[in-house]
Order: C-alpha cells, then sequence, then structure tokens
C-alpha cells in the first residue's frame, strides 16, 4: 500500500486564491546547453497549475531551482532562458526577480498587472535554500497570502521553499502535476493490473535497492538491463570483461535473485550485449553471441536476442514501470536495445509509467513518449516515493493533530 498518498493534503482547487498572492514552487530544472534549453517537459507540465491560477485571479510568484551553483555568481544557472520559455507559452509577461532573499518582490506586487507573473531567480542562489532556512522562508511568507507545491521532483529534498515555508503557511496545497503524479505512482503499488513488470535499469544496484525491496512483494517479474546487470550477472559467475560493476553488491545481487525466485517471480537478465573496447569506440562495437564478456570489452547495451525477450514478457503486461535505460542511449550505437524497449512499452495495452529522470530522457529520445500512460517529472522523489519513504515536501502539508500552522503573521 502507499504510504499516505494524498491523504489530507489539499489540492490548488481546494484554496482560495483570487485576489490573492500566491507562491508557486515549481520544478523548472530543465537540461540547459550554452544557455538554451534542451527539453522543456518540466516547463510545459507546470503550465497547467499556473493557468489554473492566472484565470483564478491570483497574483503569482514563481519559484524553482536549476542545477547545483555554487554561488550568485554561477550566472550559467539563472533561470533566464525559463522566464523566457514560460512567457512565451503562457503568452503573459514574466518579470525575472534577481534576489530571491529580498522582500523588494512588494513593490512589484505593488504595481503587478493582470498578465503579468513574477519568477524568483534560481533558489539555490540563496545559501538558506538548501538549509531549509526559516529566516528565509519568512522572507517569502511575509508577502505571500498562499503556498503551493507543484515540484514534485524536489519533494524529497527539505529544503526552505520545500519545507520551512509551508510550515509558516496556513493556506497551503499542491498543484495540479503533484496531484497527477501521485496518481498515477499509487497505481502501481495498489491493486495494479496483471501481470505487473518492472523494468530496472542504469548504472547501480545500489540506486535501486530499496525500490527492488518494496516491490519485490507486488511485481509478477523483473526486467533488468544497463550497467547494474553486471553486478547481477557477476554474481551468477559470468564473466563481465571491462564492465561497470559494484562489487560491494554482489553478494547482495545474489541474494537479491534467489528471494525473488523463491517467490516464484521471473526476474530476466541480458542473454547478449552489444560490447565495445571503451564507452568512446564506436568503431569496435559487436554483438556477443551469449551472456559472456570478453576481459578487453564492456557491455553498453542489451543485446537482439536479450530485446526479444523482453519484448515478449512486455507484451501482454497489464502495468509496467520503466526505470533506468538498458544501455547508453545517449550514443547512438548504443541505444537500440533501450529503444527496442520503449517500444515495446509503448505498444503494450497496460499502464505504463516512466519513472523520470534518464527513463524520461530515454522515451523522449526513442521517439514513444506520446505513447507512454505518463512519465514522471521527479526521478529520485518517484523512486523514493515507491519505496515508502516519506517526502518532506508532502508530509509538511498534511494537518498536524492539535496544532495550528503558523501564519507569517506570528512574525
Amino acid at each position: 500500500m502507499a504510504a499516505a498518498g494524498l491523504k489530507g493534503i489539499r489540492t490548488v482547487r481546494d484554496l482560495n486564491v483570487e485576489g490573492k498572492t500566491v507562491f508557486l514552487r515549481l520544478d523548472l530544472n530543465v537540461p540547459l546547453d550554452n544557455g538554451k534549453i534542451t527539453d522543456e517537459t518540466r516547463i510545459t507540465a507546470s503550465l497547467p497549475t499556473i493557468q489554473y491560477l492566472m484565470e483564478k485571479g491570483a497574483k503569482i510568484v514563481m519559484a524553482s531551482h536549476l542545477g547545483r551553483p555554487k554561488s550568485a555568481d554561477d550566472k550559467q544557472f539563472s533561470l533566464e532562458p525559463v522566464a523566457k520559455s514560460l512567457s512565451e507559452h503562457l503568452k503573459a509577461e514574466v518579470l525575472l526577480f534577481d534576489d530571491a532573499a529580498s522582500d523588494g518582490v512588494k513593490g512589484l506586487l505593488i504595481g503587478l498587472k493582470k498578465n503579468q507573473l513574477i519568477l524568483l531567480e534560481n533558489l539555490r542562489f540563496i545559501p538558506g535554500e538548501t538549509k531549509d532556512s526559516e529566516e528565509f522562508a519568512q522572507v517569502i511568507a511575509s508577502y505571500c497570502d498562499v503556498y503551493v507545491n507543484d515540484a514534485f521532483g524536489a519533494s524529497h529534498r527539505a529544503h526552505a521553499s520545500i519545507h520551512a515555508l509551508p510550515s509558516l503557511m496556513k493556506e497551503k496545497g499542491i498543484g495540479l502535476l503533484i496531484e497527477k503524479e501521485i496518481m498515477m505512482l499509487d497505481k502501481l503499488i495498489e491493486n495494479p493490473a496483471r501481470p505487473y513488470i518492472a523494468v530496472l535499469g542504469g548504472a547501480k544496484v545500489s540506486d535501486k535497492i530499496a525500490v527492488i525491496e518494496k516491490l519485490m512483494n507486488i511485481v509478477d517479474g523483473f526486467l533488468v538491463g544497463g550497467a547494474m546487470a553486471y553486478t547481477f550477472l557477476k554474481g551468477q559467475g559470468h564473466p563481465i570483461g571491462k564492465s561497470l560493476v559494484e562489487e560491494d553488491r554482489i553478494r547482495f545481487a545474489k541474494e537479491m535473485i534467489a528471494r525473488v525466485e523463491a517467490r516464484d517471480k521471473t526476474f530476466l537478465l541480458p542473454v547478449d550485449h552489444v560490447v565495445t573496447k571503451s564507452i568512446t569506440d564506436t568503431k569496435s562495437v559487436r554483438t556477443t553471441p551469449g551472456v559472456g564478456i570478453n576481459e578487453d570489452e564492456l557491455g553498453v547495451d542489451i543485446g537482439p536476442k536479450t530485446l526479444v525477450q523482453y519484448e515478449t514478457a512486455l507484451k501482454e503486461a497489464g502495468t509496467i514501470f520503466w526505470n533506468g535505460p538498458m544501455g547508453v542511449f545517449e550514443t547512438p550505437e548504443f541505444s537500440r536495445g533501450t529503444f527496442g524497449v520503449a517500444k515495446a512499452i509503448a505498444e503494450s495495452k497496460g499502464l505504463k509509467i516512466v519513472g523520470g529522470g534518464d527513463s524520461a530522457a530515454a522515451a523522449e529520445a526513442s521517439g514513444y513518449a506520446g505513447q507512454m500512460t505518463h512519465i514522471s517529472t521527479g526521478g529520485g522523489a518517484s523512486l523514493e516515493y515507491l519505496q515508502g519513504d516519506k517526502l518532506p515536501g508532502l508530509e509538511i502539508l498534511r494537518p498536524k493533530k492539535n496544532s495550528e500552522p503558523r501564519g507569517p503573521e506570528s512574525f
């Protein structure tokens, strides 16, 4: 069962926002290349909540982090390109306010026109953001009436805009994106349609331990690819050459397979591979005839025999959860397995949920993103939620027994 889902949490529809100043925490952490946005998924996913608030006549102060700047001098992490993109999508003027820790926003709010919105500059330019600073949160609470969190991808972080700020606000809730995210993820935990297949990839077994533990008693089978597969294969005694492996997880991997099979569930690993001499070498690429990899080679993708097995397993699935690519899909020569799995998932008639992060990027790159039921915007947050962890950004929005939330007027 899901930890608590959305129990007790109000959505933006439950809040009185007309004529009110709404602080809207978004996840606009988009990839940039020389100042240009290369993937607008997180921006477009945020639009429904922004548009709802605009239609309701709210004054909107938007905020987000972007990357991991060391200081406010790291101008490559400015939200300026994001402000421009939002302005184009919303057909409105987005005013980028340089100092999120200043109460100078109050002046802007006084003269804010109907088709204008405020976007605070990168929250991580302010040291207090990642320190969950109540002092920083008080500045924002002093000029906002309502708090709305729609940043699912950041809700597993106890940062000031996610945790300290809503603790000061009486009127608070979630946006339409988080509502959708949680409702979709709950379908993976509560009475999923059968058979239920989890497709797991990516680099490290350690990143997936908790989610495998959680899903072991729920799913009907696992399909494993990516670099994490080599740790499992080495645990079975197969030669893996120079492939990435977590030596300290081999014993766990071996035990995990036994535990899954003891429950009479499938645990499929690659039976062949696409290999090369080095990660940058696309000339020595070949496909192995079987599961073994030569000493001077490393695996970079699942092979065609494996793909056929995985396609067969996915064809009749009632529920599919995909988290992690099958290989180094960013290189065209190493992408066939990941894109083949994406196609098989897309063609399934069941519920198809992609767990964000690299999986979302792989789905987009494959061309099959539009055929997925849902692509999560929160990689780490999605996994933590499925693992049963409590997300600080959600928990702070639940009503507390025998206590009243403090309003900004208390300070």
